[in-house]
């Protein structure tokens, strides 16, 4: 969640109400520095930071051994079931809540590595094994560990390493007098010396590298004006558009015009529900927080936990002790507060964490000296045109170096627009008292000294005491809260959300449904260089805490490089763009909005996600409450209220298919979904998206039930209707071309398969490049294929 939760902006919000009318004229036409003073005062430590404490315990991080034990022995009841995915998570659950050197956690380790060895994950699983040691696993239990140990050696090929494990295992064994404990384990250390003797006889041959999967490398030549982005660009600004981004000579389709790696990013944290007071019920679900490391963002196998917390999470040591340096060592007591105020305010801290006080205070106090790019940027910018070079040119827009080098760094970011005035100001208010209460309990918890980077590293390890100095904020921690406030504000127009393809369902199917979701909050100084179109001429894809933008289509020279903010012609209409837009504090004149808003027409996205006559099939019509037949003839009305109830009832029905399928209950799945087809035939457009929908769920059942041919049919019938929304060459129309090609592929239908996976790379390499995941897995499925004899190919 961007913002605080409820709770906590409910009492803000009177608190605001409560206010002395003339109190709140004078925060409205604050400035940042003034909102700080006055927030110091109005947060009243006693109420406040009560109501904080009671909001806190319902996103608690301390490392609980209760918590723990649940999520252990719930681990291994997945595990005696075979559920051994299910398992990982709730070990890596456990882990994170056992408190450091316990000897718990050195199991819980241990128990991860067998479900790690189960899915075939051998590298991890030694890791996770050494993780176990070096935690002081029990000496009794070491034998499991070290036959499993030696299991994983033999899988990777490391057959005198695996001798070694298994003379020391044997020794281990003889030592110990009771001889019935091991006998099962003497067995198995039999079968590991055969297999072992096996490979030494009959080493397996070398894997020959598969030519031709791995793309091209990408031609790049980085921009000397603009760190991070093409030499194909320049910087320019007028007034209208303030700084952007033009080309500098034509851009094919598919080219990078921009590789940049976020300044500051912070996960977000994904749903859970709350736990209520003397609940004791654990949340077993994975969230974005379990899955994705918190410091690089990668994809989760087996995670490393903090120390100090129970919610950071990493994808290694080096991860961990990076966050740890880098910003975590002043975050972590602060977790429950982090997740309570929100994820804008948890970047705020985070940038100015990473910044460092000493360019936070130089920045901030140069905006008190009434510097102009701060204050009017207009004042002191002027077209590049009108600068002997480049560089030159560029000294005088905001966020630029003294050398005209736009930089992904803290000066870029500070200078990106705050819109202090555009805000209202109850959400100023807001914001205000978030930070500042943060700011107090750094304060009250010994940070400060970590804050302002006068802590030495060996006092990075130890333990804060929280001890409570003065109820004011220091003058240093007042300029921090300034800064963060005005990072908040900023991260309305500036936020830059992380997305990743999410896989649906447990993900062990031969056709795998993703879908985007929103991983992170991130500042990109670069990216943010981009305005807004409806019609945008580039696609963004992100790797880890990088973000590449790509030409969607080709761009002229002296073009403008735009970047959709989020409403895109194809999915909503005008009025809805705007609505959505206004938080942005422009009004768009993009192509798609001047053409829509001047010629009158009804937008395409109203025309194919229309109701039709439930007699005719004819378009329904009208702007009132009561819907007309566009075909004069039959003039059958309609209420709009009724038919948005029949859709509403209608996605209802659809959503219980897929609880249906995914408990396996896939016949019944089936009938339901096409029960909703028919239903939905009587009131919807043909070419409505719910329809497209339909199709696509339909095909998933089909293809979990290995009916390819079934599966692909309805899959195509999707395609038609994606491709009228989104176009031909859209990312939608390839991620279901994707789709099209597995299960092709699966089905054998080797002709088409090869003509779909070549659409699909043609249109995926252009949105997310050669060296996407999506691209090498379509590369794999076409260098299969075409290693089939040849009198294959021919008859299918």
């Amino acid at each position: 969640m961007a913002l605080p939760v409820a709770e906590w902006q409910g009492r803000t919000a009177r608190l605001w109400a409560a206010l002395d009318p003339a109190l709140r004229e004078r925060l409205a036409a604050a400035s940042l520095h003034d909102l700080v003073r006055l927030g110091c005062d109005l947060l009243r430590e006693e109420e406040e930071e009560a109501a904080l404490v009671r909001l806190c315990h319902q996103a608690r991080t301390d490392k609980e051994p209760e918590a723990a034990s649940c999520y252990r022995e719930q681990g291994n009841g997945e595990f005696k079931r075979g559920h051994y995915q299910a398992a990982l998570r709730l070990y890596s659950k456990a882990a994170s809540h056992e408190l450091p050197g316990s000897p718990e956690v050195s199991v819980c380790f241990a128990n991860r590595s067998a479900a790690l060895l189960h899915l075939g994950h051998f590298e991890v699983c030694l890791e996770d094994i050494a993780r176990a040691e070096s935690h002081g696993y029990p000496d009794r239990l070491l034998p499991k560990v070290l036959l499993r140990k030696a299991e994983c050696l033999l899988c990777l090929g490391r057959l005198q390493d695996a001798q070694d494990i298994l003379r020391v295992l044997e020794s281990k064994i003889a030592l110990d007098g009771v001889m019935t404990t091991h006998l099962t384990r003497l067995k198995k250390l039999s079968q590991l010396k055969v297999k072992l003797g096996e490979k030494e006889r009959c080493p397996e041959p070398a894997q020959e590298a598969r030519g031709d999967i791995e793309g091209e490398p990408e031609i790049w030549e980085e921009n000397i004006s603009v760190s991070g982005a093409s030499s194909s660009l320049s910087l320019s600004f007028d007034a209208e558009r303030g700084r952007h981004l033009v080309a500098s000579q034509d851009i094919v389709a598919g080219q990078s015009l921009v590789k940049e790696e976020a300044f500051v990013s912070v996960l977000c944290p994904g749903e859970s529900l709350p736990l209520q007071d003397g609940d004791t019920a654990w949340d077993t679900r994975a969230t974005n927080a379990d899955l994705y490391c918190h410091h690089c963002l990668r994809q989760l196998l087996a995670s490393v936990p903090c120390q100090g917390c129970s919610y950071a999470k990493y994808c290694s040591q080096h991860c961990a002790d990076k966050a740890w340096q880098q910003y975590h060592r002043t975050e972590c007591s602060l977790g429950a507060l982090l997740l309570t105020l929100g994820v804008f305010c948890h970047v705020a801290l985070r940038t100015v964490l990473l910044a460092g006080f000493a360019e936070v205070s130089r920045l901030v106090t140069g905006s008190h000296r009434g510097d102009k790019n701060l204050q009017d940027p207009e004042a002191r910018c002027k077209p590049l045109s009108e600068a002997p070079d480049a560089g030159a040119g560029s000294r005088g827009i905001p966020g630029c170096g003294s050398n005209g080098r736009y930089q992904s760094s803290y000066q870029a970011l500070f200078h990106l627009l705050p819109h202090t005035e555009q805000h209202s100001p109850e959400h100023k208010f807001l914001c205000t008292l978030s930070v500042v209460a943060i700011c107090k309990q750094l304060q009250a918890a010994g940070l400060e000294a970590a804050v302002l980077n006068q802590e030495s590293p060996q006092q990075w390890s130890k333990p804060k005491a929280c001890k409570k100095t003065s109820d004011d904020l220091s003058p240093e921690l007042k300029t921090v809260a300034e800064a963060m406030l005005r990072h908040v504000l900023q991260l309305q127009c500036n936020a830059q959300a992380i997305t990743v393809m999410q896989e649906l369902g447990p993900g062990d199917g031969a056709v795998v449904d993703k879908k985007p979701v929103r991983l992170a909050t991130a500042f990109f100084p670069v990216l943010s260089l981009l305005n807004h179109s409806c019609c945008p001429n580039t696609s963004v894809s992100f790797s880890g805490t990088a973000a590449t933008v790509r030409a969607s289509q080709p761009i002229s020279r002296g073009q403008e490089v735009l970047h959709c903010y989020g409403p895109h012609w194809c999915r909503m209409r005008v009025a809805e763009r705007q609505q959505l837009l206004s938080q942005y504090f422009f009004e768009c004149r993009c192509q798609a909005c001047l053409e829509e808003l001047e010629s009158g027409v009804k937008s395409v996205v109203s025309l194919r996600n229309s109701f039709c006559c439930p007699k005719c099939q004819a378009q329904m019509q009208g702007e009132e409450d009561t819907l007309c037949c566009s075909n004069e003839a039959c003039a059958t009305s309609a209420s709009r209220d009724h038919l948005s109830g029949r859709l509403q009832d209608l996605q209802q029905q659809i959503k219980k298919a897929l609880d249906l399928l995914r408990v396996r209950k896939a016949d019944q799945a089936i009938k339901m979904l096409l029960k909703c087809q028919v239903d939905a035939g009587t009131f919807l457009s043909p070419e409505h998206l719910l329809m497209g929908e339909m199709e696509d769920h339909l095909a998933q059942v089909y293809a979990t039930l290995g009916k390819w041919q079934e599966a692909a049919r309805h899959l195509k019938k999707s395609i038609e209707i994606v491709e009228m929304h989104h176009g031909p060459s859209s990312v939608e129309t390839g991620h279901e071309l994707f789709k099209l090609a597995q299960i092709l592929f699966n089905g054998f239908a080797v002709s088409e398969a090869l003509s779909t996976i070549q659409r699909a790379e043609g249109i995926l390499s252009v949105h997310f490049g050669p060296q996407s995941a999506q691209i090498q897995e379509l590369q794999e499925m076409k260098a299969c294929l075409s290693e089939l004899p040849r009198n294959i190919l021919q008859r299918t």
